[in-house]
């Protein structure tokens, strides 16, 4: 029995140590192929090739459930790119937003998700300019909700929870843009009732 416990512990250690090394080899690429992604992805949302971010703001925000949020605003001569996350059906659900000078959207694009293939996983096209949902353009001082609950954006089929988590984080990137405090009910969790 002892035996026994001294190889399994061994091995353990061993496997431990083997993981740990292999962690700390991968994290710098890992991070730099991140930082490539996000700054692909502020050129993308911002719809221009050559951009530099002029500055970078950090916004925190307490919702209407005291859960802090934070924003990070990447300012450049276009306007601005917004990340700004939610929950959505799967987990968190994390966007970049391009705004221009006046708050109209220019683009955007997902940067992770946990949604379901094929239904959910679909907000990173069913958004974009001219399909079904599109939101590009549009300016969300009145905030963007689905038709399902009386606005203006055309939910995912099969996927309305997504899309309210996805234009609750449209919403709620805008108003860090704007310096507005944000509104966690806004879109994704208040539904429109007829009476």
């Amino acid at each position: 029995m002892t035996n026994m416990v001294c190889v399994l512990t061994c091995v353990a250690v061993l496997m431990g140590g083997v993981l740990a090394w292999v962690n700390h080899l991968t994290s710098g690429p890992i991070e730099a192929q991140k930082q490539l992604a996000l700054e692909s992805g502020i050129k993308a949302v911002m719809q221009a090739n050559q951009l530099s971010v002029a500055s970078t703001d950090t916004i925190r925000n307490t919702d209407a459930k005291g859960k802090e949020q934070v924003f990070i605003v990447y300012n450049n001569e276009k306007g601005a790119a917004v990340q700004s996350s939610t929950m959505g059906f799967g987990g968190e659900l994390k966007v970049l937003v391009g705004f221009d000078q006046e708050g109209n959207i220019l683009g955007y694009t997902l940067l992770e998700h946990q949604e379901t293939p094929g239904l959910g996983a679909k907000a990173d096209q069913w958004f974009q300019q001219g399909q079904k949902g599109n939101i590009i353009g549009k300016n969300p001082a009145e905030p963007l909700t689905v038709s399902k609950d009386g606005g203006q954006v055309d939910a995912i089929t099969a996927s309305t929870i997504t899309s309210r988590a996805f234009l609750l984080a449209v919403n709620n990137a805008y108003n860090a843009y704007k310096g507005k405090a944000t509104d966690t009910q806004t879109g994704a969790s208040k539904q429109h009732k007829e009476e």
